[in-house]
């Protein structure tokens, strides 16, 4: 049996590292919140050690799959180390001195404390909100700078390898425009956020134009200063509601869109698929990623009920138990297929060619 090599020793050694970053993290942060704020503690749930397997089954499955497809270069192994380390280290103590406002927020079971100076009218009603009981919602710098850390904090350093999932229908998806010579791949990335999607799609696929949107200026210019400092060309990015986007119909060849859909009410989801296929061209590939659902992951049902108490997720209750792929299909998506990796499902749909 051939030894592993540097690298992929390499990297498992940082994930387990990233893994016990998290739940080091957590347990401490956990134990500081029932001493000083303990009416912001909400009851845990019982974890049992079948649970406790299943999650770490799941977690080391995940590691070996993004080896493999780094591996058949789907995209760079350099791409499994693609972190701002320094950036995050300086950012680290933010978090801590961010978490007492959020324990308060809890405490007082505030869900709607966001900027004094934004425009409420710019923005739908469901948006002007503190997701995960975040100071500022998505609606400052501040809650910019950290959230990048702070998911990885939170998924234990998964959130990477949970995003590349969809490099490999995307890449499968567009390879009949990219064997093609001189032909001008345009791709866009829903709720593009920080722009941690649209670098490993860069990454991947060097060659397409990327096009990233999202409703909060705050968080594209932490995009576009994170953007900036990587190699390629420049990625265009738009603030606009993922529910109405300018750009005519049929203008790309495929569309992304990574944790949003948990964050929106049932009529807003539809609206954000309807646009995705308005906005393809016949033929184009949709790749969306978002949380597990309970039809596909049911083992981890107590998980899901779970984050929603703890974390301000005012729709994610409702959307473990909508049917994606009949939204998909409804819309006239097809191709249609879905697999779930650890915490994350992705689903794959073609708009079709009209005859």
């Amino acid at each position: 049996m051939a030894r592993p090599s540097l690298t992929k020793i390499a990297y498992h050694a940082l994930q387990q590292g990233k893994t016990l970053a998290g739940i080091a993290h957590k347990e401490i942060s956990t134990k500081l919140m029932e001493v000083m704020a303990p009416e912001a503690t909400t009851k845990k749930f019982p974890i049992n050690k079948e649970l406790i397997k299943e999650v770490r089954q799941s977690m080391s499955k995940l590691e070996r799959i993004d080896w493999k497809e780094a591996e058949e270069g789907i995209y760079p192994k350099s791409q499994l180390f693609e972190a701002p380390w320094l950036e995050w280290a300086k950012k680290y103590p933010l978090v801590w001195f961010d978490m007492p406002l959020t324990w308060e927020r809890r405490k007082r079971k505030e869900t709607r404390e966001i900027p004094k100076n934004i425009n409420q009218e710019e923005y739908p009603n469901y948006y002007l909100q503190n997701f995960h009981h975040q100071t500022d919602g998505y609606l400052s710098e501040h809650s910019a700078k950290i959230y990048d850390l702070q998911v990885e904090i939170l998924f234990n350093g998964t959130a990477d390898p949970m995003r590349r999932r969809i490099l490999a229908p995307l890449k499968r998806g567009l390879k009949q425009y990219t064997d093609k010579d001189n032909y001008k791949v345009k791709v866009l990335d829903i709720a593009t956020g920080t722009g941690r999607t649209l670098q490993q799609i860069k990454s991947a696929l060097p060659e397409v134009e990327l096009y990233g949107l999202d409703l909060s200026g705050s968080y594209l210019k932490q995009a576009s200063k994170y953007l900036s400092s990587r190699r390629g060309d420049v990625v265009q990015l738009v603030k606009a509601n993922a529910e109405n986007v300018p750009f005519s119909s049929n203008s790309f060849q495929a569309i992304t869109c990574v944790f949003l859909l948990h964050e929106l009410p049932r009529n807003a989801r539809q609206n954000v698929i309807n646009e995705c296929f308005r906005l393809l061209e016949p033929g184009g590939i949709f790749v969306l990623a978002d949380s597990i659902q309970i039809a596909d992951s049911s083992k981890f049902i107590s998980i899901m009920d779970n984050f929603h108490k703890i974390f301000h997720e005012p729709f994610y209750s409702d959307y473990i138990k909508d049917d994606i792929d009949s939204r998909l299909k409804k819309t006239g998506f097809t191709s249609l297929s879905a697999e779930s990796y650890f915490m994350t499902r992705v689903w794959k749909a073609i708009k079709p060619i009209s005859d």
